[in-house]
Parts: C-alpha cells; structure tokens; sequence
C-alpha cells in the first residue's frame, strides 16, 4: 500500500495541536516572568535587523546542537519566537521532545511584534571578520557571542608594562577586550627583554606605553590601547580608576600597590593582583567591600631587605608569564561574570617544585582600609612604609 504524505499545511495543523500558542501581547508579560527566556530561532540576517531585548539567539538549524548549552533549565518558561510564528511550531515540538517542560511558541512572530509597536532592539553583532577571529570563543557556551561582545565592550587598565603586564596584555588584546589602557613611565631596556615580552630589540629606549601600543595593535586591530606615559600617582589614580571597569596589577613596590588599593575601595573597581619573586609567584582579585582587600592581606610592607625587588634578586624570566596569563584568566572571567574568582584565595605557585597552592585570605574586620566608609580615605602618596592615612 502507498504511505500518504501529508502536506506541509497538514504537518503544520497538526503540529499546533501539540503545542501551545500565545499572542505577541501574552508573550510581552510573560517574559517578565522569573526565569522567563525569548528565544529568537530566526536566521542571522533576519535577527541583525531587529529583536526583542535580552533574547536568546539560536539559529533554527542549530537549534538541537546547542540549546542545552544556552538554556540549561529545562523547566524555565521558553518563548519561542520566529519572523512569522510558523518555524516556531516546529521549534517548539523539538524543544519538547528535547526535555523541556514549558514551551509555548509565540503567533505571528516578531513582525507580528514590531508592527504592534512593542520594544525591539537592532542588536550589538560581530562582524564576519570578528567571528573568524573569536570562533574558538564562539565555541564556548559560557563565552558564545554574548560573552564576546562583553569583551569588547570591556575597559581594562594595566598597571605596568613589564613582566606581568606584558603577558596579560597581550591575551587580553587577543581575547578582544576592548579598551586596554596601560601606564608605565620607563623605557625600554635591554635587560627587560629577558621577561617582558611585549617588547623587542628594535624598540630599546622607547617609551614602554608606545612599544606596548605598537604590539598589541599589531595582535588585534580591534583593541583601542591607551598609553600613560606618567607614574601612577594620586594626582592621577581616582581619574584613571573611573575609566576603567578593572585593573590588572603588575606594580613592583608598595607604595603604588596601596595607592591603588585605596582608590580601588573609594571606586569600587576590582584589582586583579599579581606579584613575582625569584622562582615564586602569587595572584589573588580584590573585590572592594566583597572581600578582603590589599591591605588585609599585608597590613603593612616587609622590611626592605625581606623583599628585594627583580633587580636586586633577580627573576626566572618564564615566571611572569605564568602569573600574568593568570592575572589574564582572572580579569575575563570577572568581565563574563565565570566561574570562581580568586576573592578571598591567595593562589601561589613555586616553579621549582611546580606546585600551585591556595590559602584563604579573611577580610579584617579592623582594616583601616577596608573597614571604613570609602568617603572617608584620603587618596594621598605613601612613602616606603605605607602606613595608613589619617581619616578625612
């Protein structure tokens, strides 16, 4: 006997007899239900032109590949929008049939939407080239194209460009941070070579913030890098830190590591810290008043024959490497809101035995730092022994 095969507009009735159909005005007021998701399964050229905020964009034909990634909770309410409610029937039985338990697909679709006047946005979109160049980020469902444009929309600053700021510098330039500022006053010597890779023959006696700038522009044409050519001082510190949405450290004495700590606590800016001596590195994120800070963690500086500096006792070159593409980790992961950040945990790493060790790092109730109104520190120079200001 020969199968009848149903048309398409019988495969279509038949499927919304499975499904369930919302009008454009119910899907508006669900969406603002707690855990509510709009996803847009129209084509890339058809969501560039218009979509609803805050959606979830999956093509149609990677929707079964890649939903469980974008969506986890198979029990939140899914939205399920196309151009004109037809391929979201379909949509909706697939998700169905995939696991989730509240799918409704939304009649008449986005044109249905836009025509009716209600809120729709042309989204923020990467460019054919950009999607070459971060595909491996596009990969990630914990990056995906969301997490990318956060990148490039993100403003970090590098306090140094020599040992550890160079590694982190150049990842994150790679990685597609938008904005990477950068402040050092020292040129380019032969000696930095042997670690601070950011730099290279040809550029001995150049400002480090113009060698820096030549280097990563070089990597990644998308990054806008902002040379200071000046010391961080508190002439400058609170204007620079409201520039930016976090700062990389890679300072080589106390003195500017308290500076900064104090105007990080008056800002509200993040640090990502990180120190090196001979074989042996350290890293740990300040997160100010959500955490302990840098003066919780070294409440006054050792004396100055307990902590040489690289010049005085010497540095394995490849060391910085480790810590700064650390430091790197830290500041995308605080940029995307992934994973646990190393708040409260000090992680240090011996290259001799290589082993990595973290300790936790409590938040001093008595901290003159930390523990006082943020209106209330002076933002002032320290000298070498860095004892805290006197309140304002």
């Amino acid at each position: 006997m020969e199968r009848s095969v149903p048309s398409f507009r019988e495969l279509l009735a038949a499927t919304r007899t499975e499904i369930r159909e919302v009008t454009t005005e119910e899907a508006d007021a669900a969406r603002a239900t707690d855990g509510a998701v709009v996803l847009d399964i129209r084509e890339p050229d058809e969501y560039e032109q218009g979509a609803i905020p805050g959606c979830v964009h999956i093509a149609r034909g990677n929707l079964e590949s890649q939903i469980e990634n974008r969506v986890t909770d198979r029990d939140a309410p899914l939205l399920v929008v196309c151009a004109g409610g037809v391929r979201s029937v379909f949509a909706a039985k697939t998700l169905d049939e995939l696991g989730y338990t509240d799918v409704v697909s939304v009649a008449g679709g986005f044109n249905k939407w836009k025509d009716e006047g209600r809120d729709w946005r042309t989204p923020q979109v990467l460019t054919p080239d950009q999607r070459n160049r971060y595909q491996r980020h596009l990969l990630l469902p914990e990056v995906g194209v969301e997490g990318q444009l956060k990148l490039l929309d993100a403003k970090v600053l590098l306090l140094g460009a020599g040992g550890l700021g160079s590694p982190a510098a150049l990842y994150l330039a790679a990685a597609g941070v938008g904005t990477i500022g950068i402040i050092d006053m020292d040129v380019v010597d032969e000696s930095n070579l042997q670690r601070q890779i950011l730099h290279n023959m040809d550029r001995i006696g150049e400002r480090k913030v113009d060698s820096a700038k030549k280097t990563l522009t070089a990597i990644n044409p998308d990054v806008n890098v902002v040379a200071y050519d000046t010391r961080l001082g508190a002439d400058n510190v609170m204007d620079l830190l409201g520039e930016y949405d976090l700062v990389v450290d890679g300072a080589d004495n106390f003195p500017s590591r308290y500076l900064l700590n104090d105007a990080a606590l008056k800002t509200g800016v993040p640090v990502v810290h990180g120190s090196i001596f001979r074989f042996e590195g350290q890293a740990t994120v300040f997160k100010p008043h959500d955490g302990p800070c840098y003066r919780c963690l070294i409440p006054e500086p050792p004396p100055a024959d307990m902590a040489p500096s690289c010049a005085e006792a010497g540095v394995l070159g490849v060391l910085p490497g480790i810590i700064g593409s650390i430091q790197a980790v830290e500041a995308i992961k605080l940029i995307l809101d992934l994973g646990d950040d190393l708040s409260g945990r000090l992680l240090a790493y011996d290259s001799m035995d290589q082993t990595f060790r973290t300790f936790t790092v409590q938040r001093d109730p008595a901290c003159p730092a930390c523990s006082i109104d943020p209106d209330d520190l002076v933002i002032a120079e320290y000298d070498e022994l860095c004892m805290p200001h006197p309140t304002a």
